[in-house]
């Protein structure tokens, strides 16, 4: 019987997708060093898993961009510069800027899956702001905050794109460091479209990249709804290009 009882439970974990990891990558060395002592940085033997497949990203939802211009956008934070041309949003770095999200006016978000396609035309670190929230910052500027699916560029040679960052305020919920997420963190292309996906449903969070499954997050509650908010993160150069930027709203 106990032997029994022990085999429905790792049956239950599977079902409910609830498979947790627990081992470091050595070739993510350096990273971890770096990492490890950042407020929110979880326990490698906590970190659950992403098994599913990516949800359906076609039928039922609302286009956040009408293609045409920032309707419905605000820039948040910095000065960086976002302008709609050719179908897409072009987020481009200001040098001494700070980063700078674009933002959907609508800011109660709550459950939902999100899916938009990005590519690098010059390299450089950026995401998806989900549920964010902002915060007076310094000299009278906005600070935004929250949850972000991350999507950084080639450069750093770190392939974190789909891990869940929290964006002034404690660092990274969930980084791709694990042995587990090698797939995940081969999952983005340079020099191509890419695609980012984000379910949010409750507490529960889970990412993918060119569906491939990378983040499986929950929240401790502290970040229920908010706005979206597409980042270009300050530094010396960069430019990201959006396009099919779209939300499923779910009812709980």
């Amino acid at each position: 019987m106990k032997r029994l009882g022990i085999e429905s439970l790792i049956l239950l974990f599977c079902l409910t997708g609830l498979i947790s990891a627990g081992e470091y990558d050595p070739q993510q060395e350096e990273w971890i060093k770096h990492y490890k002592k950042q407020a929110n940085v979880p326990n490698p033997a906590d970190q659950l898993l992403n098994t599913d497949a990516e949800p359906n990203i076609k039928d039922g939802f609302a286009s956040l961009f009408n293609g045409k211009d920032l309707t419905g956008w605000t820039p948040k934070g910095g000065t960086c510069t976002f302008e709609a041309k050719d179908g897409m949003i072009i987020g481009t770095c200001v040098p001494g800027s700070n980063s700078t999200y674009l933002s959907t006016e609508n800011a109660d978000f709550t459950d939902f899956v999100f899916s938009c396609d990005m590519k690098w035309k010059v390299d450089c670190n950026t995401g998806v702001m989900f549920r964010a929230q902002t915060k007076p910052g310094k000299n009278d500027t906005e600070t935004v905050f929250g949850p972000q699916a991350e999507m950084e560029g080639f450069s750093k040679d770190r392939h974190w794109s789909g891990g869940v960052y929290g964006q002034s305020c404690g660092g990274y919920f969930y980084p791709l460091w694990l042995k587990e997420h090698k797939e995940a963190r081969a999952a983005a292309k340079e020099g191509e479209w890419n695609r980012v996906t984000i379910s949010a449903k409750g507490n529960v969070v889970k990412t993918w990249i060119n569906g491939v499954p990378a983040a499986h997050w929950v929240d401790d509650g502290t970040y229920p709804k908010g706005f979206f908010g597409l980042q270009i993160h300050k530094g010396d150069k960069g430019e990201v290009l959006f396009k099919n930027i779209r939300v499923k709203e779910l009812k709980k």
